[in-house]
């Protein structure tokens, strides 16, 4: 007889009711453009337009904001780690870090940062991975990857479209021998990170829904994403 599988997540887990959640406000002054609560495990997106600035909110603490970024009037352009990475000479995001395509021109740029350092290359969580990593029991929680296929579908793109992503408030330290690790966050309640536009940008976003890691402290709670014109 086949064997039956059980995981020890619960489908849907999500923090405790007596999490401490703070919402916070945006980081940068401005006049309100939008003001969205994602839920737990949950993707968003929106077009930011050039000049303005998004602020990301880390309600519970330690809960990682996957994250993707294409030009709005050319989606073929999109975020590039290895432009990132290789322009400011760092293997970390922080403040001032600008956010290159893959055609080498700026994206955004960081402009507010309240942890030490973000991540950009710990890559997105997907039920394959899962798998590979945790077991099988595993298989039926859907990842980062699959929130933005989800995600992306609303804006007319799909699997060749999704690159690596970065990782806001997701520690994964280089150590000193070249490994990465995924390791206990470095944020808080309320915590934030800001980025502002340089051209018109589609931003997409998942609330990782992973649970078998550190990477959201084994508590997956909601962000606030806030959009304003300085």
């Amino acid at each position: 007889m086949p064997t039956t599988l059980h995981s020890t997540v619960p489908v849907g887990a999500v923090h405790a009711p007596d999490a401490v959640l703070d919402w916070s406000e945006s980081l940068v002054p401005g006049t309100f453009v939008r003001d969205d609560r994602v839920a737990p495990l949950a993707p968003w997106s929106a077009v930011v337009r050039a000049g303005q600035v998004l602020t990301i909110v880390d309600v519970g603490g330690n809960q990682s904001a996957d994250c993707l970024v294409y030009d709005a009037t050319d989606t073929d352009e999109r975020y590039s780690v290895p432009d990132t990475l290789a322009a400011q000479g760092n293997a970390y995001v922080r403040t001032g870090t600008v956010l290159m395509s893959n055609e080498g021109r700026p994206l955004m740029t960081v402009v507010g940062n309240e942890i030490d350092r973000q991540d950009t290359i710990g890559g997105a969580c997907s039920k394959e991975s899962n798998t590979l990593r945790y077991g099988h029991h595993t298989q039926y929680q859907h990842g980062c990857r699959e929130n933005f296929l989800a995600e992306a579908a609303r804006h007319g793109l799909g699997v060749r479209d999704l690159v690596s992503n970065l990782n806001w408030f997701m520690n994964v330290p280089v150590e000193a021998d070249g490994a990465l690790g995924i390791v206990d966050g470095m944020s808080a309640p309320g915590k934030r990170v800001a980025v502002r536009a340089e051209r018109d940008v589609l931003v997409i976003v998942s609330n990782c829904p992973q649970m078998n890691n550190p990477c959201n402290d084994f508590s997956c709670t909601p962000l606030r994403m806030i959009v304003v014109q300085p």
